[in-house]
């Protein structure tokens, strides 16, 4: 659990730019009808997803990350070189060793630069970790100028014998960065319930399964594994208490709040998961219908898509929230 609240002559941050990248490649509903053989619009009914996008073999993430994050940079009017720290918040890395924060350092023309990259890791709510890092190391002095991106490729590793998880997950980028002339984050937490560590589960890419042990195995343990109804119990067990702390940190009030962005995990856990905590539909910004579940660069992506739609304005206070594979929850709250 982190709490923060920006004090008097502390540097807090800013959100300066932001950028996406949405691959070449775009999946209708339809066309996932087509391939599993349903009746027209069933893709469409049952998940409240209208299309997808498909990362192609010369998009990696970090060709994706690169290219939001060259957006990011010149909508913040920095240069690469300006930067003092490069955090990766990927669900899935785009391999083991280096991390995907070096490789685009070096896309970025870097890799003679010295500035740290690195990785920070919690699945679907690896930005939310990454921006609550990045606030500390502003707040005290050891950085000005951060990039924090997130790409993610789920096509790769998505079992089509099991439709219902395959058919939601979508592929992209997105990127922010931040300068140390903002109010900070005005609350910060995160919780882990590990009693729920069985429900989103991709085994492989490990030291507990080796391909050079058991090939057939490591084959196996790359697929992504979900039990959607597992999550969401945990989830909606703690997910209220959660959010009541999270806003007691600053004495606010989720009524305080212009705009809210929550990792769109699916669309019946967007409706469900709303009407729960009582968060007033007109202020989320909901993209699953538009991207599908794109991991941890659904939230980047959301706030992105928030800017560029007019729908968080500066000055506005925003809440990012979310739940990952753990089972934890995360959020923060800041001024836009």
């Amino acid at each position: 659990m982190t709490i923060l609240k920006n004090g008097a002559g502390k540097p807090g941050l800013r959100i300066a730019g932001t950028g996406a990248y949405l691959p070449r490649k775009c999946v209708l509903s339809s066309d996932i009808d087509k391939m599993l053989g349903w009746p027209a619009g069933t893709t469409e009914n049952r998940f409240d997803l209208t299309a997808r996008y498909v990362a192609e073999g010369d998009e990696t993430s970090s060709y994706m990350a690169e290219q939001a994050a060259l957006q990011a940079l010149d909508a913040a009017g920095i240069a690469p070189q300006d930067l003092d720290l490069i955090l990766g918040a990927c669900g899935v890395m785009e391999q083991v060793i280096p991390s995907t924060a070096t490789l685009v350092q070096h896309r970025l023309g870097l890799g003679k630069s010295g500035i740290p990259a690195y990785d920070v890791n919690a699945t679907c709510l690896s930005f939310i970790q990454a921006l609550d890092l990045a606030a500390m190391k502003i707040q005290l002095g050891l950085a000005r100028n951060v990039l924090i991106f997130s790409a993610d490729i789920a096509s790769v590793g998505l079992d089509w014998k099991e439709p219902d998880v395959a058919a939601i997950f979508g592929d992209g980028a997105a990127a922010v960065v931040l300068t140390a002339d903002g109010d900070g984050l005005l609350a910060s937490r995160f919780e882990t319930y590990s009693e729920g560590r069985d429900a989103c589960v991709l085994a492989g890419g490990g030291t507990r399964i080796s391909a050079a042990v058991d090939p057939v195995a490591a084959a196996e343990a790359s697929y992504f594994r979900m039990n959607g109804q597992a999550a969401f119990r945990v989830t909606a067990r703690y997910l209220p208490r959660f959010l009541k702390r999270l806003f007691a940190q600053d004495g606010l009030n989720i009524t305080d709040i212009d705009c809210i962005i929550p990792h769109q995990a699916s669309g019946l856990s967007l409706t469900h998961g709303l009407a729960r905590v009582g968060l007033d539909p007109d202020k989320v910004i909901q993209t699953f219908s538009r991207f599908g579940n794109q991991i941890a660069t659904s939230i980047p992506m959301a706030l992105h898509t928030a800017i560029c739609e007019k729908r968080l304005r500066r000055n506005d206070l925003v809440l990012l929230a979310g739940t990952s594979a753990g089972i934890s929850i995360g959020g923060v709250v800041l001024r836009y």
